[in-house]
């Protein structure tokens, strides 16, 4: 006999969570591992803030394509900053307890900005299609207003999504085990400790995720589709290596973004586990914020004289301060 949602309410104990994590890493290993995504945080912040600062500022990066790329790396600083510096906290001391409270909004942090981030991908790769296909038309279809609506659309998009996620995900009162074997509140690890029906909703999170993770990818899809018909048609190779050259940059970080959350949201949950989750988790927290801007800048020489130009400038103001 189902339990009935009163008493499921009554024996609700939990107030918080434990972020297992690396806990049963020995001393050593935590120490590597606290230098190490030290490091990589450190990186992919400067690297980010660095970009959001030159597509911001720089008056030759002023094409929707750096307006674009400034908003994904404000994203991803968002992203790593809602994670990891609560797992280099945990790496050096004993209490690895998270509230009620802290894992609802982290949860809710995570799915907003990573929503975001998969439409806007979706933009951007629709960008490269009109720059590509409709060169003599691209100033007006992606004017300035149409490039704001397409950034908000994704944020709103993402909160509302948040919202709704988080209901699905915190609907059910938590009465089992509350260890998280995972160093932040992943969603399909919290709502397997909760009470109730797991299945009715990991099947809401799955249809979420056809939503939020395939429709973008068929926008993406059908976007370099026809690059690669526009660009099998040109007769200069020349053009088609430059055209696969700018392209190649934006497939990479879709590549990898798509790859660890759809692995994360729309893979069944026995093929789950920590030596598993850890892994992916650690992909699209770190590892694809951190690549974003060394894939975008190291193959844009737009980018990269930008970049040398604006640390020639703060070179050259520390040296006019001395």
């Amino acid at each position: 006999m189902r339990p009935r949602a009163a008493d499921l309410r009554n024996s609700s104990t939990i107030t918080e969570f434990v972020l297992v994590g690396f806990e049963h890493s020995s001393p050593s290993t935590r120490a590597l591992l606290f230098a190490l995504f030290l490091a990589l945080y450190s990186l992919a912040m400067a690297m980010n803030g660095l970009i959001i600062f030159i597509t911001w500022t720089d008056p030759r990066l002023n094409s929707p394509m750096y307006f674009f790329l400034g908003h994904l790396s404000f994203l991803d600083v968002c992203f790593i900053t809602t994670t990891i510096p609560q797992m280099l906290i945990h790496l050096v001391t004993k209490n690895h307890t998270v509230s009620f409270a802290a894992c609802l909004t982290q949860m809710y942090l995570v799915f907003c900005v990573g929503v975001a981030e998969c439409i806007l991908l979706a933009f951007m790769a629709y960008d490269q299609y009109v720059a590509i296909c409709h060169p003599l038309n691209y100033a007006q279809i992606m004017s300035r207003q149409v490039c704001v609506r397409l950034v908000s659309t994704a944020w709103v998009f993402g909160m509302i999504n948040g919202i709704f996620l988080e209901y699905v995900s915190f609907r059910n009162p938590f009465c089992r085990d509350n260890h998280i074997e995972n160093f932040f509140c992943e969603a399909t690890i919290v709502i397997a400790l909760s009470c109730g029906d797991h299945q009715f909703i990991m099947k809401m999170i799955f249809a979420d995720a056809i939503v939020v993770l395939l429709s973008p990818m068929a926008l993406i899809i059908i976007s370099y589709a026809l690059i690669l018909a526009s660009i099998l048609g040109r007769a200069s190779s020349s053009g088609r290596g430059k055209t696969f050259s700018t392209c190649a940059s934006h497939l990479t970080v879709v590549i990898f973004f798509y790859t660890s959350a759809m692995f994360s949201y729309m893979n069944p949950r026995s093929t789950h586990g920590p030596d598993k989750d850890k892994p992916f988790s650690l992909l699209y927290t770190i590892v694809t914020p951190m690549c974003n801007p060394i894939i975008y800048s190291f193959r844009n020489r737009e980018m990269k004289g930008a970049m040398v130009r604006a640390l020639g400038r703060a070179g050259l103001a520390q040296a006019e301060s001395v």
